[in-house]
């Protein structure tokens, strides 16, 4: 049973225990990601994340360290272009230590100008590594050509230019601007009791500014292509028709017709393009959605020499999806989605990210009655009416090492 309680700066709390276990994850969610940022520090909130970690709360990086694996627990943070978030795994009899650090790191980082320098460039390798593999940097040229000169576009790492850019104050001012009560959730489930959690995160939380930082501009959905020069024998191609937001009705039915047309080794992209054609070694399909818009994605890795080949037919089993799929696909899609959520709501991360999740995107919880219950609702014209509206318009592109065409 989920409880959850507002502070007075509005921070969320929310708890589920899970009977039985000994274990708990605790969440800091973060309404804030890179999205957020303003081209010139283009990069400053993944820095961020990696910089709270040197130092907070009175320990060093080390302590911190020490701290949580004194205890046999973990510290892990993630940054995503919508989102930040921080999070601990202990035994449940560590949870006001897992709540203290996760406080310390966003309300109370020494941030010094010597640790910034040599993360700097720890992230700088980060990015280095990322650009020479053509699998992670494909992802990121696919969202440049999907929202063109916009920050949902750019990368969450940065550049070069950017990284090197930000400075100790852009920090202060990042985490004072956008580390508000009102945009936090905290959430904690296993071994986890509510009144101690809700008292822990008044005394480690409760100083935060209340309300929330600015809002992003919204972005608009762009089908420019980008086109990269590969050193490897292989071509990445991949492609983006813009899809609904996690918010709108559309949502489910266009995650659905995502999953039939590329969401596992039965779906028909794999089905065709690798087991029947050979014409590549990996594609699949997926729907990542932002809260006011979202990309249906494709990405395929092939020998250069038939990427043109795989591209042409990408796009006909997708047109040929929306047309045909049948009541079997959407069977099994629904039957995956289920047992996916299923799965993942066995375990205290699972259920501590979903409430965090779902409190920022709708706020409020989404029973998971409610959740099939829609799931059922939905029938094989709906998700092919999602399928082909998501097809209606020309696609983003990017490719690396891919040839150019032949004329005709």
């Amino acid at each position: 049973m989920s409880a959850v309680t507002h502070l007075a700066n509005g921070l969320t709390v929310i708890t589920r225990p899970m009977p039985g276990l000994e274990t708990a994850s605790i969440a800091l969610f973060a309404d804030v990601g890179s999205r957020h940022e303003e081209a010139r520090v283009n990069g400053l909130a993944h820095l961020f994340e990696h910089m709270v970690f040197k130092g907070a709360g009175g320990r060093s990086a080390r302590q911190i360290s020490e701290a949580i694996e004194d205890v046999g627990g973990e510290l892990n943070a993630c940054t995503e272009r919508d989102q930040t978030s921080f999070t601990a795994a202990v035994l449940g009899e560590h949870v006001p230590l897992a709540v203290e650090l996760l406080g310390d790191l966003v309300s109370r980082p020494q941030f010094d100008a010597a640790e910034l320098g040599r993360e700097a460039e720890v992230v700088l390798q980060e990015l280095a590594e990322a650009e020479d593999t053509p699998s992670d940097i494909i992802f990121d040229q696919l969202w440049s050509a999907a929202f063109a000169d916009q920050p949902l576009g750019r990368s969450i790492l940065g550049s070069q230019e950017s990284v090197r850019a930000i400075t100790v104050e852009d920090l202060f001012a990042w985490r004072d601007a956008h580390y508000r009560g009102g945009a936090m959730v905290l959430s904690a489930a296993g071994a986890v009791q509510h009144e101690q959690v809700v008292a822990l995160a008044e005394r480690h939380l409760g100083g935060l500014e209340a309300g929330r930082g600015p809002e992003p501009a919204a972005a608009t959905f762009t089908a420019r292509a980008r086109r990269g020069r590969a050193k490897a024998d292989q071509a990445q191609l991949t492609l983006a028709h813009e899809a609904p937001g996690i918010r709108s009705e559309d949502y489910l039915a266009a995650r659905l017709f995502a999953d039939i047309a590329g969401g596992g080794a039965s779906s028909r992209l794999f089905q065709a393009v690798r087991e029947e054609r050979g014409l590549a070694y990996t594609v699949s399909a997926g729907l990542h959605p932002h809260d006011e818009i979202g990309l249906l994605h494709v990405h395929a890795a092939t020998a250069r020499d038939r990427g043109h080949a795989a591209r042409a037919l990408i796009a006909e089993v997708l047109r040929d999806t929306a047309a045909t799929l049948d009541q079997r696909e959407l069977d099994r899609a629904r039957t995956q989605v289920r047992a996916g959520q299923a799965m993942s709501l066995e375990t205290p991360w699972g259920q501590a990210a979903q409430a965090a999740r779902q409190w920022l995107t709708y706020g409020r919880l989404i029973p998971r009655s409610e959740l099939l219950a829609r799931l059922d609702a939905l029938d094989v014209a709906q998700v092919r009416a999602a399928g082909a509206a998501m097809l209606a318009s020309a696609p983003a592109e990017a490719t690396l090492g891919l040839p150019a065409a032949k004329a005709a």
